[in-house]
C-alpha cells in the first residue's frame, strides 16, 4: 500500500491531530456527525468503537456504514488568528473489520497514539477502516505550516 492519495503535508497535518469529526449517513440520507479519535496507515484511517460509556453498542455511525458505506472524517484546526485555520476532509468507503491482521494493526496504531487504550480491551471491539479515495486540504494561509 501506498499513500499515493494524500500527499506528504496532508499526512503530517492528519497525524499531528488528535481529533477529528466522522460524518456518515444511513439509508433515509440524515446526517450523521461525532467527534473520534483516529489513526492512518497508509490511504485508510481506523477508528475503535472503544470502551468509553455508551448506551448501546448498535451505534448509529455502525448502522449508517451497514446502509451506506460511504463517510467523510474532517480535521480541522481553529485559531482565533484565522490566518492560521486549516481543515483536511478525507472521503470514502467505510467498512468495519473482521478480527485478522488489519484490524489487529488498527488496534496496536491506535494504540500508539492514545495512551488511554492501553487499558482497554480493544481486540473484539469494531473499528472502522475509512478507505482514502478523495483528500480535500485548505488552509488559510498556502504556505505550510
Amino acid at each position: 500500500m501506498s499513500d499515493s492519495r494524500i500527499d506528504p503535508q496532508t499526512r503530517a497535518f492528519i497525524d499531528g491531530q488528535r481529533v477529528a469529526r466522522l460524518a456518515t449517513t444511513g439509508a433515509d440520507g440524515a446526517p450523521h456527525v461525532v467527534p473520534v479519535v483516529f489513526a492512518r496507515l497508509h490511504d485508510a484511517v481506523y477508528i475503535v468503537i472503544d470502551e468509553k460509556p455508551k448506551r448501546t453498542l448498535r451505534l448509529r455511525r455502525l448502522r449508517n456504514i451497514a446502509e451506506n458505506p460511504r463517510a467523510a472524517l474532517l480535521i480541522d484546526v481553529y485559531d482565533e488568528d484565522w490566518s492560521r485555520l486549516r481543515w483536511t476532509m478525507l472521503r470514502g468507503a467505510a467498512s468495519v473489520l473482521d478480527p485478522g491482521a488489519e484490524h489487529a494493526a488498527a488496534i496496536v496504531a491506535l494504540r500508539a497514539r492514545y495512551p488511554q487504550y492501553a487499558a482497554m480491551a480493544l481486540h473484539d471491539r469494531p473499528v472502522i477502516r475509512l478507505q482514502v479515495d478523495q483528500v480535500t486540504d485548505w488552509r488559510a494561509n498556502a504556505a505550510p505550516p
